[in-house]
């Protein structure tokens, strides 16, 4: 592959990947019923925890973003996959099936891998 290709390529992916992840942190910022019910009720962590995983994404998300700052990439990318890979197991533990909803949260783990 091209260089310019691969380049392109990995900014196609980076930035599909740190969309999906903002737009999944914005209901936990503004702490939205929704937020509240899967990340509260449904899985059982405390409420401060809802804002604190929005908007420990979105400076994740950022931080991939912004060119350079390789050791700070590789803090982002690790701390986006636990919270992706935590999102997947707890729900997986708190409703002993794999339904739809997991799968789809773990295809969003595809465009951060191809970044």
């Amino acid at each position: 592959m091209q260089p310019k290709t691969t380049n392109l390529l990995y900014w196609i992916f980076t930035i599909l990947f740190a969309a999906l992840m903002i737009f999944s942190s914005v209901e936990s910022i503004m702490m939205t019923e929704n937020a509240i019910g899967l990340i509260h009720h449904t899985l059982g962590y405390p409420l401060y925890f809802v804002p604190f995983t929005g908007v420990a994404k979105v400076l994740g998300s950022i931080a991939i973003l912004i060119p350079g700052f390789v050791k700070i990439k590789e803090w982002a990318y690790a701390g986006l996959f636990f919270d992706l890979a935590a999102v997947i197991y707890s729900s997986i533990a708190s409703s002993q099936t794999f339904d739809t909803m997991i799968l789809f949260m773990a295809v969003w783990i595809v465009p951060g891998v191809l970044s």
